[in-house]
């Protein structure tokens, strides 16, 4: 049992004597008794009750959890679909014959990133229009006499076809304007034009294209990635031909890099195009079973086209 502590007598200032109780002297004292607080036993209490209740609805009815594949799929269908909300996501699931609320759905994508990629947006809208765009731009080439070639071409999005090819020593803006004539001679299905800033494609190059139908639409200074098409088709030609040859005139490049279009369009195969070719390669089936795999060498070799020949 606990003691109580007797009042001390002190003086006050007046110099009497009076009784002083530890209520006096500190007025929270009585905290110090109280073990536990009542709010601390009803956070006790609401613990117990949901760890109860956890345990009682253990393998028992009540909503079914979404499943991570549902999860994985309304993203799926969130990224490729911006406009798409709830309902329509939520129908093109019943199609599927998978079983969600449209309430759980609305609730999930709140976590997804609505709006869709931008890149993915862009690349929509260049599948969409890239039958009717075309662009041209220059590369040069040195010779084995150190003498600079510069490369026209015209090339397509739809299915990355090179319209035209030539090359001179001397590239003007008429020189230009002749080839476009060569690449462009009639009306056909393009209705633009994406070229750089260069110096050569002046006023006289843009009022033929305009005057052809075709619009221009010229890139940003020093951003190459904005015509892609044209850059990644001077890479490709780069890597797969010029790096293993030295031309020795404009004549031989000529000849070199027409021999490197018809690999381009009849032979290689694209990614872009779902591993097929500009001019469509059909797919060989294997004759019988006793037939063997030839290989064409194209390019002098530097590639390959590979064949079925039925046994003899």
């Amino acid at each position: 049992m606990l003691k109580r502590k007797r009042p001390r007598p002190r003086l006050n200032q007046m110099g009497r004597l009076f009784w002083t109780t530890p209520r006096q002297v500190w007025s929270r004292w009585g905290e110090v008794l109280v073990v536990v607080k009542p709010e601390t036993v009803v956070g006790w209490h609401r613990a117990g009750f949901r760890l109860f209740w956890s345990w009682r609805s253990r393998g028992r009815g009540g909503r079914p959890k979404t499943t991570a594949e549902i999860r994985t799929l309304i993203r799926r269908l969130a990224e490729e679909n911006p406009t798409w909300g709830a309902p329509k996501i939520h129908g093109e699931l019943q199609k599927l014959c998978f079983v969600v609320s449209e309430t759980s759905v609305g609730r999930y994508l709140r976590s997804v990133r609505r709006g869709g990629d931008p890149g993915k947006q862009w690349l929509t809208f260049l599948a969409n229009h890239r039958e009717v765009i075309a662009a041209f731009d220059f590369f040069t080439v040195p010779t084995a006499t150190f003498k600079l070639l510069y490369c026209f071409f015209v090339i397509e999005h739809g299915r990355r076809k090179i319209l035209h090819f030539n090359v001179t020593r001397y590239p003007t803006a008429e020189w230009v304007v002749q080839q476009l004539r060569e690449a462009f001679p009639e009306a056909g299905p393009y209705r633009y034009v994406i070229l750089d800033r260069d110096a050569k494609f002046d006023s006289s190059v843009l009022q033929f294209l305009e005057a052809t139908g075709l619009g221009p639409k010229r890139t940003s200074i020093r951003s190459p990635w904005q015509n892609g098409i044209a850059e990644r088709w001077v890479g490709s030609c780069r890597r797969e031909l010029l790096d293993h040859v030295i031309p020795l005139n404009d004549e031989h490049l000529r000849r070199l890099v027409r021999d490197y279009v018809a690999y381009f369009h009849q032979d290689r195969i694209h990614d872009a195009l779902r591993k097929d070719t500009p001019h469509c390669r059909p797919v060989e089936n294997k004759p019988c079973p006793q037939a063997t795999l030839i290989s064409n060498a194209r390019l002098g070799g530097l590639h390959h086209r590979y064949s079925w020949r039925s046994a003899a």
